[in-house]
């Protein structure tokens, strides 16, 4: 369990690190940092109703992402709500409400399931869910 437990804050301590990564992508326009996806990663994108998510493969996640960053270049990205689980002490799960806000305006709300797996000694995302919260 003590093994667990240090697994848990450590893998705490780089999520954290994760997320000033993406607020200094989201005020510089490099994504480079928060580049932390595995070879076989893909997302899924749930839309608004019952239609069936849209997924996208590595390269279009990070191609979304760099466009997406241009796009609310100076906002900020906050991660509310987080909670953090591990599967083992190589796999963890991270839920969020993920806001993106602009001059204390919110811009868009995603609720995000991220699954990280301990690769090579350095947490990669594995795969990821998004739905737009309204």
């Amino acid at each position: 369990m003590l093994e667990l437990q240090k697994c848990l804050i450590e893998f705490t301590k780089m999520h954290d690190g994760f997320i000033r990564d993406w607020n200094r992508a989201m005020s510089s326009g490099d994504t480079s940092s928060v580049e932390r996806m595995s070879e076989d990663y893909y997302v899924a994108f749930f839309n608004k109703g019952n239609e069936k998510p849209i997924i996208f493969t590595k390269q279009e996640a990070i191609n979304g992402m760099r466009q997406s960053v241009r796009l609310f270049l100076g906002a900020n990205k906050r991660f509310e709500n987080r909670v953090i689980r591990l599967r083992d002490n190589k796999n963890a799960v991270v839920f969020y409400e993920q806001l993106i806000v602009k001059d204390e305006e919110v811009l868009a709300r995603l609720f995000t399931i991220e699954n990280w797996r301990l690769m090579n000694e350095k947490w990669m995302v594995i795969r990821e869910t998004e739905e737009p919260i309204n």
